[in-house]
């Protein structure tokens, strides 16, 4: 069955709750992109914390409204304090977001992401080869690099989603979002947003902050991927390189329009 075309009137009303809500965005997440995820989620209109500390973490996830688990630079040390924060987010009923960066190709992050899907997370959002190695199917993966197709991925997806109980959105040249019975696909982007470090970490960060919006956490998700691949493709028109795609990409996000209907 072919999958539903998430709608951009859809994205641009959850957009305007969004902005509303300004979800308080927990992001316990890799050195390489720290910046630029906060710089991401700031131009949505979200509010960005990086709280690693294990005490910190675990006493800031009650706080937030949203927690993001990102594996990309996973140490023992930072293990403890996701695991803490993830912990105090299930007792809080503080929705969290995994993004298991690099997990089909190293023993350490998958034991550990594998080991944290019992705590429930809200959402799942990773590249094709992590979904499929994630779901425990055979997935090629070059590194944060996937060497399948997102399409590919849909039924490891659906089913990752039906046993967790979660929403998984696999993310690529189109995206795809699903709760194991509803899927909806996500159009737009460019391959420009590949040449630029953080891209799909940052847009971790906006579905996290999404989930902790009322009502249909599909959409919600599926919103938040229309925001960036509205945003990478209107940033591409702009710029003339990776160099120049960043700041227009920023720009792109903060003059998303919530009213546009297009």
């Amino acid at each position: 069955m072919q999958p539903d075309r998430h709608s951009r009137a859809l994205a641009a009303h959850t957009l305007q709750q969004f902005r509303t809500l300004s979800p308080l965005t927990h992001c316990m997440t890799n050195e390489v992109v720290q910046s630029f995820t906060a710089n991401t989620l700031l131009a949505l209109g979200a509010s960005p914390a990086m709280v690693i500390e294990p005490e910190e973490a675990s006493q800031f996830a009650a706080i937030a409204s949203a927690l993001l688990i990102n594996v990309g630079t996973l140490t023992e040390s930072r293990a403890i304090a996701m695991r803490a924060a993830v912990e105090q987010a299930q007792q809080a009923k503080t929705p969290w977001t995994l993004d298991p960066v690099a997990v089909g190709a190293l023993d350490f992050r998958r034991r550990f992401c594998l080991d944290i899907l019992a705590l429930r997370p809200a959402a799942i959002r990773g590249n094709a080869s992590e979904i499929l190695a994630l779901a425990g199917m055979n997935a090629g993966g070059r590194g944060v690099d996937t060497t399948d197709t997102a399409l590919a991925a849909i039924p490891a997806a659906q089913t990752l989603a039906r046993q967790v109980g979660t929403i998984v959105a696999v993310t690529g040249e189109v995206d795809f979002v699903t709760d194991g019975q509803r899927t909806v696909s996500i159009h737009g982007g460019d391959p420009l947003m590949t040449r630029v470090v953080g891209t799909g970490c940052a847009l971790s960060a906006v579905v996290a902050a999404s989930c902790a919006l009322e009502g249909d956490r599909l959409n919600n998700v599926a919103s938040a991927c229309s925001w960036m691949k509205q945003a990478g493709q209107r940033a591409t028109e702009q710029s003339t390189g990776p160099g120049s795609f960043v700041p227009a990409f920023l720009d792109a996000l903060y003059n998303l329009n919530a009213q546009e209907q297009a």
